[in-house]
């Protein structure tokens, strides 16, 4: 069965203004740390992008996957650049990474057109 990964950040998305809204304090916080993190600073952002697709596929999370693919893709990330940080996870992770890394770069492709 194929994953619609769009259809699935649409819903991470609106469940995410749901909980910013509901705590907007804590939540505007967050979010000033994803921001300041995100920019580039030695690392540039899309190396952070994909450190951090790498920890999602390490840490076997869904919703965390389709949205740091998106981001990836969105950074100028290449399908090469996505696979080979794959390649990491799986090394250091074994056949879990290789199934969540698969999902990972199924996302990728569909947010990158690929």
């Amino acid at each position: 069965m194929s994953k619609d990964f769009a259809e699935r950040a649409k819903e991470i998305d609106l469940n995410s203004r749901e909980l910013f809204q509901a705590a907007p304090g804590p939540m505007g916080a967050y979010r000033d740390l994803m921001t300041k993190v995100s920019a580039d600073g030695v690392l540039d952002g899309k190396t952070k992008e994909l450190m951090a697709l790498a920890i999602s596929v390490a840490i076997r999370c869904e919703g965390c996957i389709t949205y740091r693919a998106r981001a990836s893709s969105k950074k100028g990330a290449s399908r090469e650049e996505v696979a080979e940080t794959i390649t990491v996870v799986v090394e250091m992770g074994g056949g879990p990474a290789a199934v969540y890394g698969a999902e990972a770069l199924a996302a990728f492709d569909q947010f990158d057109g690929g």
